[in-house]
């Protein structure tokens, strides 16, 4: 029997010819994303351990993105703890305040991310790098310490699920869409602790951008991780981003690799989707909600925020004025920059949005764009449990950045594709 991309990337990690669902094996380690809310837990685990080091300063990248900048004086103390840690342990890939951005759109961008690797987080969308061909699954401060400490970690390898995306999107359509399509079906539960593997000619017409979208939420039906076989699309996107071109291993699955089952999409007839509260699950077409008044859009996030959700929504705001509150956070100051300079900035202030630094802020009921009782906020964020961007009586519908800016301008859940 052959194996899966998921599992050949975890036996060479584990130093094995292969392995198999269900099997323990010991993994190296070859990222460690580090962020402001998970890390400083982690770092004082290490610190009643009596240690103080790294497995190596070089594999560990670090960002504070969720309480950035600061928000409060408990948010400031954790950047301290962070910051100071970080240069004890001469963290070259550290991207301070004012260079750092949300983790799991920096880390591509920075050239931090290859295929054929094994990357853990602090956060649980870390499942985003697997668009890459790379094994990438969030993790609790416990093991991140573990990971930062000996750059090693236990895995149960998981069984493969195969999403296989026919046909094309169509005009108003975006991943977005597709993976809220994805998880309607699957549920939130319906790829536990399983990989989900993306294949399928409507994913091979999607740029990395678009492909990232749909592996940042394989958390949301369960999985442990998302993954993507590596095409002309990502070496194009590679050869721009890394600092070392070739440092990569290319995997993909057996024909005769096993699958515990293969769900077959047709994207052609998905229409814009939106979660209704207060599940990513809850994934509805928009023909079935228009019209439900918001208070609130929310343009950004590690789903959302780069400069090809930023460029969407901009082309239906653009000459328009939104009729409710709207954010607009561009994810990271490289996208920030190319924003401004590609004039999106001017779209944004014209139509009446506000423009943030990047930061998770909102997305996780931080700051920047918290909800009051009541309030209702569409949003290309990844979750809209009870609560997660402000007040429990608060509510969240999960949609792409072009039908959140189409709802910006009608106040209401509204059809993009009437502004296309």
């Amino acid at each position: 029997m052959g194996m899966t991309i998921t599992e050949k990337i975890l036996a060479k990690a584990s130093g094995q010819k292969s392995v198999k669902s269900g099997e323990l094996i010991n993994a190296k380690i070859d990222v460690v994303m580090c962020h402001d809310v998970t890390t400083p837990p982690a770092i004082s685990m290490l610190a009643e351990k009596g240690i103080d080091k790294v497995f190596d300063a070089e594999k560990i990248v670090v960002t504070p993105d969720h309480f950035q900048p600061a928000k409060d004086i408990k948010s400031a103390e954790l950047h301290k703890r962070l910051d100071e840690w970080a240069v004890r342990q001469k963290i070259r890939h550290y991207y301070k305040v004012g260079r750092a951005g949300v983790c799991h759109a920096l880390l591509p961008e920075q050239g931090h991310i290859r295929p054929g690797e094994v990357i853990v987080g602090g956060d649980s969308h870390t499942c985003t790098y697997g668009a890459f061909g790379a094994f990438s699954t969030g993790i609790g401060s416990t093991d991140l310490a573990a990971a930062i400490a000996t750059g090693e970690l236990w895995f149960k390898v998981p069984g493969s699920i195969k999403f296989v995306l026919n046909g094309s999107l169509s005009k108003g359509v975006y991943s977005k869409d597709v993976i809220l399509a994805v998880i309607a079906r699957t549920g939130v539960d319906g790829a536990l602790y399983k990989a989900m593997e993306f294949v399928g000619p409507a994913l091979g017409e999607m740029s990395m951008e678009a492909r990232m979208t749909i592996t940042n939420m394989a958390i949301e039906a369960g999985a442990k991780n998302g993954i993507m076989a590596v095409d002309d699309v990502t070496r194009q996107y590679l050869d721009e981003h890394l600092k070392d071109k070739s440092d990569y291993t290319v995997f993909e699955s057996d024909e005769d690799g096993e699958y515990e089952s293969v769900e077959e999409f047709d994207c052609s007839a998905i229409e814009p989707m939106v979660a209704l509260p207060h599940l990513p699950s809850g994934g509805v077409a928009i023909g079935e909600c228009a019209g439900m008044a918001m208070d609130q859009a929310y343009i950004g996030s590690c789903t959302n925020g780069r400069i090809e959700d930023l460029r969407i929504a901009a082309g239906i705001l653009k000459r328009k004025s939104v009729a409710i509150r709207t954010l607009i956070v561009p994810a990271t100051p490289v996208i920030w920059k190319q924003a401004k300079d590609e004039g999106l900035f001017d779209i944004f202030y014209d139509a009446g949005c506000v423009i943030a630094a990047p930061t998770c802020g909102a997305c996780l009921g931080g700051f920047m764009g918290i909800l009051a009782a009541g309030e209702k906020c569409v949003s290309t964020t990844n979750r809209n449990f009870v609560g997660r961007m402000g007040h429990p009586e608060s509510e969240v519908y999960l949609a792409s950045p072009a039908t959140a800016a189409a709802s910006a301008i009608e106040g209401k859940l509204a059809d993009p594709r009437k502004f296309i």
